[in-house]
């Protein structure tokens, strides 16, 4: 599907630079990647961390930041634009409260009337990259979808990412297609659909709903198969348990020679099998002790266990 653009949603705590890195390596498929969110404070510094996820520069990486107020997501794509991307991402799809109630995410949704002026700002500020916006349909519900759409069209995004759910549905429930199109019609630049796409039939589902949108963001999805970009694209040359088994391996030892200690590469590790599970619903209960594992040793040997069997 030479028409298709495909992009790897971010997730915290796994979407990392290492995992980035050993997805495009052993997989691949997908056009780019976005970071985890990168904070942008009163204080314009980023943590070492953060500073980690878009240094060095990555011509597949776009920048996503977190920002309550808009001088800050002024300086935050400054700095990003002078490290090299042409594009920055402004999150107001994250709907855990830790950054709900720092009226930043999703939670910039529940004030419109702030929202306006928020970008009204951020639009006046010079020497900006191309800014695209990653956005939910409401807050509390999805009946504005359509307000919020016409707060967005006054502005020159490159691009409006729909997750069509509202906050408070957080990834609960299925995703609210009327409040999709209902947001999207009042929309004159480019959009990207995200939410839900878990297999190739979601996929094939949604192309033939919605089949003038071409470009598609995959979170989760990828995280339960990882060649979920690959098998869309009709390619399934790096299917198959081998392959998995390659990846697995590779990528814990990225995150050994990232000087990762041994705990944090397990809390890594579990929390990508819980998508993995998503996939391999035969081997839950084996993939259930892989979760309560608390030694490298025991990790590998249950991980070895999974894989046979899934190989048989």
């Amino acid at each position: 599907m030479a028409d298709i653009k495909l992009s790897f949603a971010p997730m915290e705590s796994i979407t990392g630079p290492v995992f980035r890195r050993v997805h495009k390596e052993i997989y691949g498929g997908v056009d780019n990647y976005f970071t985890p969110f990168l904070v942008a404070n009163k204080n314009h510094s980023f943590k070492r961390r953060e500073t980690r996820e878009f240094i060095p520069y990555d011509p597949n990486l776009i920048p996503q930041v977190l920002a309550s107020n808009p001088q800050d997501f002024i300086w935050a794509a400054k700095v990003l634009k002078e490290a090299g991307y042409s594009e920055v991402n402004l999150n107001l799809g994250c709907p855990m409260p830790t950054v709900v109630t720092k009226k930043k995410g999703s939670g910039l949704l529940r004030d419109l009337d702030y929202l306006d002026r928020y970008l009204g700002e951020i639009f006046e500020g010079e020497d900006l990259p191309n800014i695209s916006i990653k956005t939910r349909t409401g807050f509390e519900n999805s009946d504005n979808a359509a307000d919020i759409g016409k707060i967005y069209v006054k502005y020159p995004f490159s691009e409006v990412i729909i997750h069509p759910r509202a906050r408070e549905e957080y990834y609960n429930g299925t995703v609210d297609m009327n409040a999709f199109h209902k947001m999207r019609e009042q929309l004159t630049c480019p959009v990207c659909y995200n939410g839900d796409i878990r297999t190739i039939q979601d996929f094939e589902r949604l192309r033939n709903e919605i089949p003038d949108i071409h470009h598609f963001m995959i979170g989760r999805g990828l995280l339960a198969n990882p060649a979920l970009a690959l098998e869309i694209r009709g390619k399934k040359d790096k299917t198959g348990t081998k392959i998995l088994c390659n990846y697995l391996t590779v990528l814990w030892d990225e995150y050994v020679k990232d000087s990762l200690d041994e705990k944090s590469i397990l809390f890594k590790m579990k929390e990508l099998w819980y998508y993995l599970e998503w996939e391999y619903p035969e081997a839950a209960e084996e993939i259930k002790e892989i979760k309560k594992s608390k030694t490298a040793a025991e990790y590998k040997v249950l991980v070895k266990k999974v894989l046979e069997r899934l190989g048989e």
